[in-house]
């Protein structure tokens, strides 16, 4: 079968990147030396201009995962223009192409069952699908904001002035010109593209799956401090709309943290989080289905069928309790809310409601100690 034409373009500015980056750098390091103002910089844009794609290209206009105002949106505009990754409309209409059709070798943009070089790169080579070059019609919603089609009609422009104009006028004030666009600007779009690829290739190659199988994505912690916390990538595609990736304190998501923050000065808002409990009955059901997957793999095991009801049966009291903890939580959270915790109703209601979060935990360690039972036998 023949293959679709290079996209020559594309190919001529990822051989030219990469080129002057390799070689050109090594050349200014050995010969002229790169200072640590230009090494600063380099890795603050890298920071800048990488989370402008994650927070901005990604969960907020893809995803619309919380709203920002016009100077967030404007500096993410610019910051995402510098990683030369094309224009806000562009990208979220094919990211959420890929969301809808995940996998799906004829439609996703970027599927990862093409392998990883088409998942990381070779998908922007080719034609694969040239009618993305002109169809926007599921981002009608993007085309109504300002900013979106200013940069998109303006993308060359703003890409050479934010790379080559900004890193330029820095390496004047430093001394250095060349040697500040070498290093924080070519080197830099070098690293925050194969940085932000590998949220498309290897975080649907390389990792664990706690919430769903039912796609190639993976949770990977790794992944996740390299690409601003892009890598819990599993959550992402079964709870899209949370601005989160990841959802544990600990987690590195320097993404959520910073749209966290720009909340507590007014400047995004309305943020969006995934219920509590969908969360844990996701993890809960692909708990059972490993666990379930694991006993069938073993023909010989006399008591399989007690313990494959043994395991449903605990999975279904945890999940009726689970259900009734949340509806308590509710209620005390409404009460709450109406300054009504402090009547004798209220009272009751909160007493039943830690009743009800201590029987879950205690529901919550027999659950894991008998998937762990399960899988010893397996």
């Amino acid at each position: 079968m023949e293959k679709p034409r290079l996209i020559l373009l594309n190919l001529l500015v990822f051989i030219i990147i990469t080129g002057v980056a390799l070689v050109g750098v090594p050349i200014e390091a050995v010969f002229f030396d790169i200072d640590a103002v230009e090494l600063v910089t380099c890795v603050f844009l890298i920071y800048f201009s990488g989370m402008s794609i994650t927070a901005g290209y990604h969960r907020l206009w893809s995803h619309k995962s919380y709203e920002a105002n016009a100077l967030v949106r404007f500096i993410f505009a610019v910051g995402g223009a510098m990683t030369v990754q094309n224009s806000i409309l562009h990208w979220s209409s094919d990211h959420r192409v890929h969301h809808k059709h995940v996998d799906d070798n004829d439609k996703d943009p970027y599927s990862a069952k093409r392998g990883f070089w088409y998942s990381h790169m070779g998908w922007m080579l080719r034609e694969y699908q040239p009618v993305r070059y002109s169809d926007y019609s599921n981002c009608r919603d993007l085309q109504k904001d300002k900013i979106v089609m200013w940069q998109h009609n303006n993308y060359l422009a703003i890409t050479l002035i934010a790379n080559f104009g900004i890193t330029g006028i820095l390496g004047w004030l430093n001394g250095d010109i060349l040697g500040m666009v070498l290093v924080a600007g070519v080197l830099r779009i070098l690293v925050v593209h194969h940085v932000t690829f590998f949220i498309n290739s290897l975080a649907h190659i390389w990792g664990r799956q706690p919430y769903t199988d039912a796609n190639t994505a993976r949770d990977n912690d790794v992944l996740a401090f390299f690409t601003f916390g892009e890598g819990y990538h599993n959550f992402h595609h079964i709870f899209e709309y949370d601005y989160r990736n990841g959802i544990k304190w600990w987690q590195w998501d320097p993404t959520k943290w910073l749209i966290r923050g720009l909340s507590f000065i007014g400047f995004t808002k309305n943020l969006r989080r995934c219920p509590e409990e969908r969360i844990e009955k996701a993890k809960l059901a692909m708990q059972l289905q490993q666990t379930q997957a694991k006993l069938a793999a073993l023909p010989s095991l006399p008591n399989k069928d007690e313990l494959v009801k043994l395991l449903n049966d605990e999975y279904e009291a945890l999940i009726s309790k689970m259900s009734e903890f949340y509806n308590a939580k509710k209620n005390v959270m409404d009460m709450k809310r109406k300054a009504l915790l402090k009547t004798y109703e209220g009272m009751e209601i909160t007493y039943h409601y830690k009743e009800l979060k201590a029987t879950l935990a205690l529901r919550k360690d027999k659950w894991i100690q008998l998937c762990q039972q399960q899988l010893h036998y397996a």
